[in-house]
C-alpha cells in the first residue's frame, strides 16, 4: 500500500505507460494513474516487452515528432506490436491525445484523427458528454453530468466515412462526444465548443470489442482540485478497476 496525497492505494494493479521519443505526458500520466489506483510502469518504444501489465495507456505528445502525421511512424514501433497482440487478446488500451492518433494510425480503433478545422493548434478546457457507462473507462463516471478536461491538439479533427459514423452510432461505440457549456448537444462542427471540428463531435470511440479505446482530451490533466478539474480522474478509475479484476486470478 502508499499514500498519494494522503489517500491510501494499494499499488496492486500494474499499468503500463508507453514512452516514444516525443511522448510528453507520460509523466502527468503516471501521476494521474497513481492517483487511480494503479502502479504506473514506463514501457519504452523499442521493447516489446509489456512486463505483465494489466492494462496498457498511450499518452500524449508527438511521437517520433509526428513527422508525416500525427502517429503514423509510433505504429511501426516494437511497443505497438506487443500493443496490437495484448489488445487481440482482451487487455485493456487507452489511448490520449497523440495515443489516440496512434491507435486510430494501427487500426486499433476506427476513424482517423484529422487537422483541426481551424487549422490551428487548440489548447484549452472542453466540456464532454458520456455516450455509455457500461465499459471499462467509463464505469465509474458520474451519470448525467458534463466533464470538463482540457485539450492539447493540432490533429484531433476525428473523422470516418458515414457508413462508419452510422456503425458506430449503431455499435455503441462512440464512448464521449463534445458539448456547449451548459451540456446541450453541439451539432454544427464549427460550434465553438467542438473544439477541432470533429465529425457528430466525437471525442472518444472504442473498438468494436470494447477494451481499446481512445480519446483525444486530456484526463490526466483533470485528475486533481489544483489542476482546476477532477473530471478525468474517473475515467482513469474505471480503467484501473476493470484492469484490476481482468488480472485477478
Amino acid at each position: 500500500a502508499a499514500s498519494v496525497r494522503g489517500i491510501v492505494v494499494d499499488l496492486s494493479v500494474r499499468v503500463g505507460g508507453v514512452v516514444f521519443p516525443g511522448s510528453n505526458c507520460e509523466q502527468d500520466t503516471a501521476w494521474g494513474l497513481r492517483l487511480a489506483g494503479a502502479e504506473p510502469v514506463e514501457l519504452w518504444h523499442e521493447s516489446a516487452d509489456l512486463e505483465g501489465v494489466a492494462a496498457v495507456v498511450l499518452p500524449g505528445g508527438f511521437a517520433y515528432g509526428d513527422y508525416l502525421r500525427a502517429g503514423v511512424i509510433a505504429r511501426f514501433s516494437p511497443v505497438m506490436r506487443a500493443v496490437a497482440a495484448f489488445a487481440a487478446e482482451g487487455g485493456l488500451v487507452l489511448g490520449i491525445c497523440n495515443g489516440f492518433q496512434v491507435l486510430a494510425e494501427a487500426g486499433l480503433v476506427p476513424g482517423a484523427l484529422l487537422r483541426n478545422r481551424s487549422l490551428r493548434f487548440v489548447c484549452r478546457e472542453v466540456v464532454l458528454a458520456h455516450e455509455r457507462l457500461d465499459t471499462p473507462f467509463t464505469r465509474l463516471v458520474e451519470e448525467r453530468r458534463p466533464l470538463r478536461m482540457p485539450v492539447a491538439h493540432g490533429e484531433g479533427c476525428y473523422y470516418a466515412d458515414a457508413a462508419t459514423l452510422d456503425a458506430l452510432e449503431r455499435d455503441g461505440q462512440i464512448l464521449f462526444r463534445y458539448v456547449r457549456p451548459d451540456g446541450t448537444p453541439v451539432g454544427d462542427p464549427d460550434d465553438p465548443a467542438n473544439p477541432n471540428g470533429s465529425l457528430r463531435a466525437i471525442a472518444g470511440v472504442m473498438n468494436a470489442a470494447g477494451n481499446v479505446a481512445g480519446l483525444m482530451p486530456h484526463p490526466e490533466r483533470a485528475a486533481e482540485a489544483l489542476l482546476g478539474s477532477t473530471d478525468g480522474l474517473p475515467i482513469l478509475r474505471s480503467l484501473v478497476e476493470a484492469a484490476g479484476e481482468r488480472a485477478a486470478p
